[in-house]
């Protein structure tokens, strides 16, 4: 009788963990309203074993500089541009690619940049669907000069 009890413990166990094992990593985007085809997701879902990238907010700030040294300052696209080139390579360090890209947030500090900004990253998206998209218009960033600012999550399956 013990036996048959652990025995049926033993394929219980594995019965539970076939399923997540076995199930694949898929990454879905959704639009319900025409108006946001092509500029962003409504919704985004992934499921299956994956890893999660958080970026924290980019911008302009230079990479070679000491903190708060602002590159491209006046030019929302330069900024925008040089923003989108950091992602890139974030991501490309972390196993990803802006097709892993699950939700964005951006930051831009004049509402009249939007056009500017649309046209920027559907630059750098090219065919890719659009990640679930925030957009968000405050009075100052982190540094003086700073016009832009794009917080990332992406996911990738696990290999």
């Amino acid at each position: 009788m013990r036996t048959i009890t652990i025995a049926l413990a033993a394929v219980a166990c594995l019965s539970l963990a076939s399923p997540a094992s076995a199930q694949s990593f898929e990454k879905k985007n959704y639009n319900y309203s025409e108006w946001t085809k092509g500029r962003f997701s409504e919704a985004v879902t992934v499921t299956g074993p994956g890893k999660m990238i958080f970026l924290a907010g980019v911008g302009a700030e230079d990479e070679n500089g000491k903190g708060g040294d602002i590159l491209h300052k006046g030019d929302f696209t330069a900024q925008c541009k040089y923003a989108f080139d950091k992602i890139k390579r974030a991501l490309e360090k972390n196993g990803a690619t802006y097709g892993d890209v699950v939700k964005m947030v951006t930051y831009m500090t004049d509402v009249r940049y939007q056009p500017d900004f649309g046209k920027c990253r559907q630059e750098t998206f090219g065919s890719t669907p659009m990640p679930a998209h925030t957009l968000l218009t405050i009075s100052q960033l982190a540094w003086p000069g700073m016009l832009v600012e794009i917080d990332v999550t992406a996911m990738v399956p696990v290999k």
